[in-house]
């Protein structure tokens, strides 16, 4: 609290007179800052009341001090004081030095002093003032601004390595694009050229097996290569879906049928495997657009996606063992994973099953040739979804396929 000083009518200088020197103490006792005044050998001289609001000292306590002020002066900032104290008595100048002073009750604030050196009119040394002002409230709003500061800069960073990351991750998925461009043009050329000599070669295998007699010998082998010429026909047509765009177009149809018929189709391979499919789906809700369980995509792509899905299941699982086809909805998307309980796939080959030609079915004889799931992220992006892979080794694997619930593939009019 500022001391008041009432000096008497008879003290107060008039126009002309010189001002009294209780006129000089009186201000400097009513100054709300921690006033003092050391001789050039470092003593105090004198102390204003201000002392005691910040340091709990009286201004008689701090002339009976040896070393003022150190002893209000926080342990942490007492030597670096000390040394200014040294250079204040030497007649040197400070402004707005900040420290810690030590309360008389061991509580901390934040004070900046400021000193000049004091001299009488002939020019003699009188030592030096010093003015101390409490700067705790602007120490505490400059932490602040430092504290947000630091969060704001943690923030940027992290949005930097964010967008540093998606940098990197979209220049890996464009040349992963290029790469996959070029394979898929090879390829097609390749089922080109495949396509029309193996067209002639299944004729003329029809023909000659319409003409022959049941009781020749071998007969039974003729199944079997029709089945290699029909399975070197699905190769060339998946190595064709690699490159050639879909040319099917989007219709809205019943995806609880669809689903329906694609267990039937299902059903040979998983009576083989001895693998049981379970379908578990949710009615998908109605639409502005759509009614319940319809979706606007691509019928046989969907089938396509799904039943290269499954069967990749099917042959990763083991006798007894179950594969569960999950279907779930909201008004925009729809989402189809496929869950299996079988040997896993690892996490040294997990980044590159879904590259053409790549397969972990080598052990197997007659699995295919690594299109499968080439071609089915190729379908699920060209129907612009997303499709993902997570897998523990002998645990199982789940693909997660998203779809737009409604594929609008005509440019909207501006």
């Amino acid at each position: 609290m500022t001391q008041r000083h009432d000096l008497p009518a008879q003290v107060l200088p008039r126009r002309g007179q010189s001002i009294p020197p209780e006129f000089f103490r009186a201000i400097a006792e009513s100054t709300v800052d921690w006033e003092s005044w050391q001789s050039a050998n470092g003593q105090v001289v004198w102390v204003n009341q201000a002392v005691e609001r910040f340091t709990g000292y009286t201004p008689k306590k701090c002339l009976a001090m040896d070393d003022y002020p150190l002893p209000m002066i926080a342990a942490e900032d007492r030597e670096r004081m000390g040394r200014h104290l040294e250079e204040a008595s030497k007649g040197s100048t400070g402004n707005n030095v900040e420290f810690k002073v030590l309360h008389r009750d061991q509580s901390t604030s934040w004070v900046a002093v400021s000193w000049q050196p004091m001299t009488d009119r002939e020019g003699n040394s009188l030592g030096f003032r010093a003015s101390f002002r409490d700067v705790t409230e602007r120490r505490q709003m400059r932490e602040q601004l430092r504290e947000q500061l630091r969060e704001q800069n943690a923030e940027l960073e992290h949005l930097v390595q964010m967008r540093t990351a998606k940098i990197a991750q979209l220049e890996k998925h464009r040349l992963k694009m290029e790469k996959l461009a070029a394979l898929g043009e090879l390829a097609a050329g390749v089922a080109h050229e495949i396509n029309n000599p193996l067209a002639g070669i299944r004729n003329a295998f029809a023909l000659l097996k319409r003409h022959l007699p049941s009781n020749v010998k071998h007969y039974d082998k003729l199944d079997l290569i029709d089945g290699e010429i029909e399975r070197i026909r699905g190769i060339t047509h998946q190595m064709f879906q690699l490159y050639r765009p879909s040319q099917q177009k989007a219709d809205v149809f019943n995806a609880r049928r669809c689903l329906e018929e694609l267990m039937s189709l299902a059903l040979p391979m998983s009576r083989k495997f001895k693998v049981k499919v379970k379908l578990e789906r949710a009615e998908l809700p109605a639409t502005k657009e759509l009614g319940v369980d319809e979706v606007l995509l691509r019928e046989g792509e969907l089938k396509q996606i799904l039943l290269n899905l499954v069967h990749n299941a099917i042959q990763a699982s083991s006798p007894g063992q179950e594969v569960r086809l999950v279907v779930t909805a909201n008004d925009d998307t729809l989402v189809l994973r496929v869950i299996d309980q079988g040997c896993g796939i690892a996490d040294d080959v997990i980044d590159s099953i879904f590259d053409p030609f790549f397969s972990t079915k080598t052990t197997t004889v007659g699995q295919g040739m690594g299109l499968g799931l080439s071609v089915t992220r190729g379908l699920t992006e060209a129907m612009r979804g997303t499709i993902d892979v997570s897998s523990q080794p002998n645990e199982g694997t789940e693909f997660c396929v998203q779809l737009p619930r409604c594929l609008k593939t005509e440019p909207e009019e501006n």
